[in-house]
């Protein structure tokens, strides 16, 4: 039997509007090469200057994960050649970082995990290599480089592509709930290196293979999994796992070789000569800290608490800012239980954000939309399953609940006189059925719902028309 060892390198771009050494934009999108300094182009002459917002958002990080705040670190020079890399060296930290000594609990089937963080150092991405824009020929575009990053690395404490996983949308959340990082996958604001290797239980850690630049939470699990087979099917045939740096395919669902993978050593690591020591005194940590927002964690308590939810939910909602956000509005305005509102979004609401491939944030779809149906739903107006169909009109931005519900003729009805009438008059033309359900057969209420139902094309409030019929068949 052997046991999967994972570790995770997470790369965070800074939500500055500037770049880590440099006064040159960090906005995503730009034409290639509009966006580089002579800084970030190691022009001759020139002095790298320290982003002080980076600073603070590497701070934030660090007390969201109960991490030590290194009152001095220090800016080094990590050595080696690629194209999109100017300087010939990438300014980072290595003795010294900013933040150390961390942790973060995360639970995989109700059982609790802490990972810890071993280091969260600030350094500058380098820039970026284009090999389908000319036959034949690589470009390169600076825009990215200098742009500040916070390098997270964990223990290799986790022992699953799933825990994998929690732990890094777990990471994802925090720097999104923390505004430092608009954590976009797509656009590189978040990515990871997944460290992976195999060993029987109580031995050394095994060899590890490093799989670099994958952004997103399914090619993560995907890649690790693929990983750990290929090890495995290595270390049974008697053969030794190469240390090397490979890359994901997701198109093929496999990792091939990138590169032999470099110790520390090899990059050269020492301190950068052109930038001072980052100090940073007790007060103003202190007074970070203060800013801090609420944290996962600390919102997963409160929907449990404070609103009943049940934990599945509580997970789902605290680890998405977006959703959490939307959820928390959409209760301000609604008199409905908080578990129903948190049902009708998880399900209806992000079931069709999912289907167009949206972002809950930017659908047309609103808090007060939510709190109004849930509304309806509470004074009988509607049922939830024209709450649904609403829904889905309301998808299209084109009507408001209120013009929905007249043009479709769909208010329920909950007078009591008039669903009196009717469930008299079905039990009156079926006294048969009466009488069995009289005698024991209880499932006959359902066919009395559905034959006034029937005659009222679906507009009968079923609360009120169950409560009606219990009665009448007391009679």
């Amino acid at each position: 039997m052997w046991e999967t060892v994972i570790g995770l390198e997470i790369h965070v771009q800074l939500s500055t509007e500037s770049k880590l050494f440099s006064s040159a934009s960090t906005d995503f999108g730009a034409d290639q090469n509009t966006q580089a300094s002579v800084i970030d182009l190691a022009m001759p002459g020139v002095l790298p200057v320290l982003n002080k917002n980076a600073v603070d958002m590497a701070v934030k990080f660090g007390l969201a994960v109960d991490a030590k705040i290194a009152r001095k670190s220090i800016f080094a020079r990590k050595n080696y050649f690629y194209p999109d890399l100017p300087k010939g060296y990438q300014i980072s930290q290595y003795e010294l970082p900013i933040v150390f000594d961390g942790k973060l609990d995360i639970y995989v089937d109700g059982t609790k995990k802490s990972v810890g963080i071993t280091r969260a150092h600030l350094e500058e991405d380098a820039g970026k290599s284009i090999h389908d824009l000319y036959e034949d020929e690589s470009a390169i575009d600076l825009n990215r480089a200098g742009t500040p990053l916070i390098e997270i690395v964990s223990e290799p404490d986790m022992r699953s592509s799933r825990e994998a996983v929690t732990y890094l949308k777990k990471i994802h959340s925090i720097v999104k709930s923390l505004g430092i990082s608009d954590g976009n996958m797509q656009e590189g604001s978040f990515r990871c290196d997944a460290n992976i290797s195999l060993r029987k239980p109580g031995d050394e850690f095994g060899t590890r293979a490093e799989i670099k630049n994958i952004n997103s939470f399914k090619f993560v699990e995907s890649a690790i999994n693929y990983e750990v087979i290929r090890q495995r099917e290595i270390l049974e045939s008697g053969e030794s796992v190469i240390q090397e740096t490979r890359l994901y395919d997701p198109k093929k669902d496999e990792t091939r070789p990138m590169r032999s993978k470099e110790e520390a050593n090899d990059y050269r690591y020492f301190p950068d000569p052109d930038l001072l020591p980052v100090e940073i005194s007790q007060e103003k940590i202190d007074k970070i800290k203060l800013t801090l927002p609420e944290l996962p964690d600390d919102k997963k308590d409160r929907y449990k608490n404070n609103y009943g939810l049940k934990e599945d939910d509580a997970e789902i909602l605290s680890l998405n800012s977006n959703l959490s956000t939307f959820f928390d509005e959409s209760i301000k305005g609604s008199d409905s239980d908080p578990q129903l509102v948190a049902n009708f979004i998880l399900s209806e609401l992000v079931g069709l954000c999912n289907k167009h491939n949206v972002d809950i944030s930017v659908a047309t779809i609103k808090p007060s939309h939510i709190s109004q149906l849930m509304n309806y739903i509470v004074q009988g107006k509607i049922s939830s399953k024209q709450a649904k169909d609403i829904l889905n009109e309301l998808w299209t931005g084109k009507l408001d609940i209120d013009e929905i519900i007249r043009s479709k003729n769909i208010e329920q009805v909950s007078d009591t006189g008039i669903l009196m009438k009717e469930a008299q008059k079905i039990l009156e033309k079926h006294p048969k059925e009466v009488q069995d359900y009289k005698n024991g057969k209880d499932k006959l209420m359902g066919f009395f719902v559905g034959q006034i139902m029937k005659e009222m094309k679906g507009k009968a409030n079923p609360k009120v028309l169950n409560e009606i019929l219990n009665k009448l068949l007391k009679e």
